[in-house]
């Protein structure tokens, strides 16, 4: 489980990229990069990381499912992932 100040920081930061995301866009168009270096470093999507919405781990990270590779695997393991089944050969 990841910290949970770790999961709040994402969060924070994916308030700022929604609420600078048409400033930003409309700064870029123009071409001023002076006042794209003014806004909050934090309003950058580049700096927004995928983690799992259960465990909160950053790494093994499956965007089909929003879950890391080791609760995906449970989850799937106990059924309770409509349509995944192990594969077996």
């Amino acid at each position: 489980m990841a910290k949970e100040s770790m999961k709040a920081r994402e969060v924070k930061r994916a308030k700022l990229v929604k609420k600078y995301e048409a400033k930003r866009a409309r700064l870029k168009e123009e071409g001023d990069f002076v006042g794209l270096s003014r806004l909050p470093r934090n309003s950058n999507p580049i700096r927004l990381h995928n983690r799992c919405m259960i465990t909160g781990r950053p790494r093994g990270y499956m965007r089909q499912f929003g879950l890391s590779r080791i609760t995906f695997r449970e989850m799937a393991s106990a059924g309770l992932i409509p349509g995944v089944k192990k594969a077996s050969w």
